[in-house]
């Protein structure tokens, strides 16, 4: 039953649902991802959040109503969210069933995405991280689980997609999800961010491969070459001027051809590849700027850059 047939025409929630339907929303797809504890749900989330949506983690049912309301108004510019909800929330998870028939209602674009598993898989893998199911009030999983199954039943009708994740690794469930429920995806497609970075400055956060370029010649120790970037042809030269740029892209080249398509292969959505000098400014910048350039060509990446270091003033 839809909410407006449930609430009077001056309740608080009616008025609600008006504001909603009233709306145009900037926002085009909201996910809510919901189903067993263990069943995958943070894997999920990672997968959107790899793809440019906006997550959040563990939101009680009743504030899905009011993230909504926020992507109502004029100033944002959220266009894809994805939101887990879950029997963390204990009694605010309650409330889901009629919160999804109020979206609806409103005609905000949602889906509803529910992940389970059979009852021993999901006790091998709570086996396995030694975590404490959230509805285990007596210590035993089993219990937990069979009180989730009754909890989820009415949600699991409402799900738009529903996967059974027994038997699915991480990466074979990112690529589930990519190939069902992520349509807009381009297909073979890898985002990769070439990062230049200083090591006087702190290392690279958390890349995925990282390469150490201060064996090349340091064009700091040039007066006049100093003030430059690694974006200036000068500055490539001078690394370049006995042939030892060019002897590194010779192996660096082979190596990412066979690596980017194995990441691809494995369902990595997303490539963080770092690239560090002492200061962040000359080397790194040119190594990542020359990469960029290279696989930015290709129809299987979508390519960015970023040089973390190179607007900081060199005081060596």
């Amino acid at each position: 039953m839809e909410a407006s047939s449930r609430a009077p025409d001056d309740s608080p929630r009616a008025q609600e649902g008006d504001e909603l339907s009233g709306a145009r929303f900037a926002l085009t797809d909201l996910v809510i991802i919901t189903g067993f504890s263990g069943a995958g749900k943070s894997t999920a989330m990672a997968v959107f959040e790899d793809e440019g949506y906006f997550c959040v983690d563990n939101l009680p049912s009743e504030m899905i109503r009011s993230l909504a309301e926020l992507f109502q108004h004029g100033g944002s510019k959220i266009e894809r969210a994805a939101v887990v909800s879950d029997v963390r929330a204990m009694s605010y998870f309650e409330g889901l069933v009629e919160i999804l028939g109020e979206l609806r209602s409103a005609g905000l674009n949602h889906r509803v995405l529910f992940l389970e598993a059979d009852e021993q898989t999901l006790l091998t893998r709570y086996k396995e991280t030694r975590r404490r199911h959230p509805l285990a009030e007596t210590g035993s999983v089993a219990d937990g689980i069979a009180r989730e199954r009754a909890l989820l039943a009415p949600l699991r009708t409402r799900a738009d997609v529903v996967i059974d994740t027994g038997g699915l690794t991480a990466a074979m469930l990112r690529r589930k999800l990519a190939d069902e429920v992520l349509p807009a995806r381009t297909t073979g497609r890898l985002a990769i961010t070439f990062q230049s970075f200083g090591f006087k400055n702190g290392p690279a956060r958390d890349p995925d491969l990282l390469f150490d370029v201060r064996f090349l010649p340091n064009p700091h120790y040039e007066a006049d070459l100093r003030p430059l970037t690694g974006t200036d042809q000068r500055i490539v030269d001078y690394i370049d001027r006995d042939g030892a740029l060019s002897a590194f892209y010779d192996l660096l080249h082979p190596l990412l051809d066979y690596l980017l398509p194995q990441y691809l292969a494995e369902g990595k959505s997303h490539l963080v590849v770092a690239i560090g000098c002492t200061g962040g400014r000359h080397r790194s910048v040119a190594v990542a700027e020359h990469l960029a350039s290279r696989y930015g060509e290709s129809s299987d990446y979508r390519v960015e850059v970023s040089h973390r270091d190179v607007h900081r003033q060199d005081r060596r």
